[in-house]
């Protein structure tokens, strides 16, 4: 088994997380004859494959053919096992998301917020809450009408 560099551990691994294992985009600073060299070498391990462009949903272009069409590169199973993932796995997890993008979002029920009442002792107390420094008890006490009791209650030592 032959042992990955750096850059080709990226691009499978990038490659191996997007939509159709698309290898592109490189990774940044790998372009020219250096890009060329790492892809060719990559293709001739198997781990990646030329194919057709599907412009119509604007996939990246790796070269053009000179015919108005260009190709992509694509992560091939022997490229994910490279850096150890199952294509299995990975066609299972496609086929899930593609499923669940192609079933529709269950309805939501809208939640009915209970009415306040003006002028009640609660509506009275939740504004005095929602204030933006809050209420005391005396404040709340003072405006509500309440009595406080606490200070009756005895406080037993511990």
């Amino acid at each position: 088994m032959t042992k990955l560099t750096e850059t080709q551990t990226i691009i499978l691994s990038a490659g191996s997380q997007r939509p159709e294992n698309i290898a592109l985009p490189l990774p940044k600073g790998l372009a020219g004859a250096a890009a060329k060299m790492a892809v060719t070498k990559m293709i001739e391990h198997g781990w990646l494959q030329e194919v057709d462009a599907n412009l119509r949903r604007n996939e990246p272009l790796w070269r053009e053919t000179g015919d108005g069409h260009g190709t992509t590169l694509v992560v091939t199973d022997a490229g994910l096992l490279a850096i150890g993932i199952d294509p299995v796995v990975v066609k299972t997890v496609v086929a899930i998301r593609k499923q669940a993008a192609e079933t529709p979002a269950p309805t939501l029920v809208a939640v009915v917020q209970p009415k306040l009442r003006s002028g009640t002792k609660q509506a009275t107390l939740i504004s005095m809450l929602r204030a933006p420094d809050g209420a005391t008890i005396e404040e709340i006490m003072t405006a509500t009408g309440w009595q406080s009791h606490y200070a009756d209650v005895p406080i037993m030592p511990m």
